[in-house]
Formats: C-alpha cells, structure tokens, sequence
C-alpha cells in the first residue's frame, strides 16, 4: 500500500507541497529524539548506501526520505551499464558526505518496485523527496552528468523541502543511527482518515476530517495545509477549464474570473502563474472586488506553504500593488 503523498508523476504538485511541510515537521522531530536519548544522530559513511527491498521500501527510502534526499539505483547482476554505474554513485554518495542516500534495488527481486516507478530499462535511477517520487536519468551518464542532476536534487531538497540531510562520522559504528520514525501525535488517525478522503476524491470527507483537527486545535500545521488543499480542490472538480479560461482572457479585470483562472492555475502546478494574476487583478480592481482577490490569494500562500521562495516574493508583490 502506498503511504499518503507518495507520487510517482515525479512533478512537484499540491501532494508535494503538503508533504514538504511533514518532512520538515518528521526531520526536526527526528533530530529532536536522538538529541533527547543523548545521541548526536550521526551514521557512519557506510551507512550511506544501502540494499532495499520491497519489504523495506516504506521505512528504508519513504521514511528516511523526510529527512534526506533518497536516490534510488535499480540495477541487475546481469546488467553491464548497472555495474558500471552503480560504483560511480555508491561513490558519490560518500562524497556528498550525507546530502543523499543511495538505495539500491535489484529489479530482478523487486518486480512490484520495478512496476510501481515505471522502470522501463536498466540502469534507471530515481529519487524520493519527502515521499515524492520523482526520475533521475535512465541509462548511461557520464560522471559530470550525474554530479550537474545531484547537485539540483540535493539544492532543491533543501530549499523546497528543507532536508539538510544526514550527519555523517567516520568513527560512528555502521547501522548505530538509523532513522527512526517520528510518534504518532494526537491527531494522526483525523490525518490518516482525511488523506483516504483525498485519494479517494472525496473532497467533503478530507474537509471535515480536517475541520475536526482544527476544531481542537486551530493552528495545527498540517490540518491547514490541508483543508486549504482540499478546498481548492472542491472549488476545482466541477469546472469547465476551457470556459474558464477563456471567460479569465476576456474579462481581465473581473475579479470573478480571474479568481476561477488561479485556482485552476495553481492545481496545475503553475505557482507563479497564479500568484502573478491575482496580484495584477489587486491592481486593477477596487473595494469588494479587490479584497475579495486579495483573501484568495492569501488562501493560495497557505496552500503553497508560507515559506515558499514563491510566496515570499509574491507577498512582497502583494504589498507593493496594496500600498
């Protein structure tokens, strides 16, 4: 079963959002248990590549990926291009010195993995950030190649999704600092049951299952991010893109209209997109209209997360057109 904001598109939607909000929330609480019990939460370098399988996915590569940046090397003994490969990023996940994990599968006795990423060939490496999935490269890469995709992951991992990684000490014993799994809070079963709502598209069920978080506890993180999620998507499921759209192209200061247009904007992944026609709408429009744009938009911040790059420079847009 896949665990909730796993995605396997390898694009950086509205599931990924939420989830890099929980990896932050997972990597600091991790970090704050193995202070707790006395530990510097440091592995050893031969900690950094490990052997996976199926029955380990979820705990080797989805949890640990909360807190570092997976890559994830399928390969085969009978594969030639693999064993050439396979040295260069075991390698390399030395050198980066804990800014990535390197989890090797073997597609011969994993099938479902293999199935489940839609692996097509070997070598194929993949990444898990914050339980998103997402595709490296396939094939044969020169050295400089793979350094250029690693150097993104690793930059994007920490400021997308704040994961600094691992603490690596050459004296700590191999397998002494594995990362452990963050308790369960008060609120995980609401979460747990809000999320099927979402995988299940039943919109009305994620936002009163988010609701009842924030009913007892109305500055819970994660029960926000969510129903803002969930609203959008309510607002979203029974539009006509094509009338919207249009409807956005012919009336570029009805603030109606180009309300409709963001939302659909941004559950498409176009964050600036969104932000920027609001913003010119604030602009352009007055009174009711203009705060009425204005309340969207800042619903649209919480969604995206408040400490998106994107945000923040959209704010600052906000300002500058309010004042």
């Amino acid at each position: 079963m896949q665990p909730r904001n796993m995605s396997m598109s390898g694009v950086v939607d509205l599931a990924a959002v939420k989830a890099a909000q929980e990896a932050k929330a997972k990597a600091e609480q991790a970090r704050a248990e193995a202070a707790r019990q006395g530990g510097t939460g440091a592995v050893s370098p031969a900690d950094l590549v490990i052997d996976v399988d199926e029955a380990g996915f979820e705990q080797e590569v989805l949890q640990r990926s909360a807190e570092v940046p997976v890559v994830i090397d399928f390969w085969a003994e009978w594969c030639q291009p693999c064993k050439q490969l396979s040295p260069v990023l075991e390698r390399l996940a030395v050198e980066y010195n804990g800014r990535f994990l390197l989890a090797k599968i073997d597609v011969d006795a994993n099938q479902m993995l293999m199935q489940q990423f839609g692996v097509q060939g070997i070598p194929a490496v993949f990444a898990v950030v914050a339980g998103q999935a997402l595709p490296l490269f396939q094939g044969a890469a020169d050295e400089q190649q793979i350094r250029q995709t690693l150097d993104q992951l690793v930059t994007v991992a920490e400021q997308r999704f704040g994961l600094t990684g691992l603490t690596v000490d050459p004296d700590a014993e191999p397998g002494g600092a594995p990362v452990a799994a963050p308790a369960e809070g008060p609120y995980e079963a609401a979460l747990n049951a809000a999320a099927q709502a979402l995988d299940a598209g039943d919109l009305g069920g994620a936002v009163r299952a988010y609701q009842n978080v924030l009913a007892d506890d109305p500055a819970h993180p994660e029960a926000k991010l969510g129903l803002a999620q969930a609203e959008l998507l309510q607002r979203v499921q029974d539009m006509d893109p094509q009338k919207v759209r249009q409807e956005a192209a012919e009336k570029p200061k009805d603030a109606a209209a180009q309300i409709a247009a963001a939302d659909l904007d941004l559950v498409g992944g176009h964050v600036e997109d969104a932000f920027g026609r609001l913003i010119d709408t604030v602009q352009s429009t007055a009174g009711d209209d203009r705060d009425a744009v204005r309340v969207r938009l800042l619903e649209l911040f919480e969604v995206v997360g408040q400490d998106d790059p994107r945000v923040v420079g959209a704010r600052r847009a906000l300002a500058r057109a309010l004042f």
